[in-house]
């Protein structure tokens, strides 16, 4: 996975949940980031968001990731 996509995923979460995600592993921290692009990428309605706002829809897709995995 390009170091890319986690560094975008990271930047996407809020303060609080970026220094969680940060304190995980590295390869805890490269599943969410893949998670994360697959969630951009399937969701139809993250897409109409993206067209308004990139970072609104990429931050969107992080919560619903990380509350996956919390719940």
């Amino acid at each position: 996975m390009p170091k890319d996509s986690l560094e975008r995923f990271l930047a996407a979460l809020d303060p609080g949940h970026r220094e969680a995600v940060g304190a995980k592993p590295r390869e805890e921290q490269e599943q969410l980031a893949a998670a994360w692009e697959r969630e951009l990428e399937a969701d139809d309605e993250l897409d109409t968001l993206d067209e308004l706002s990139p970072q609104a829809a990429e931050a969107e897709a992080a919560r619903r990731v990380l509350d996956r995995e919390a719940g």
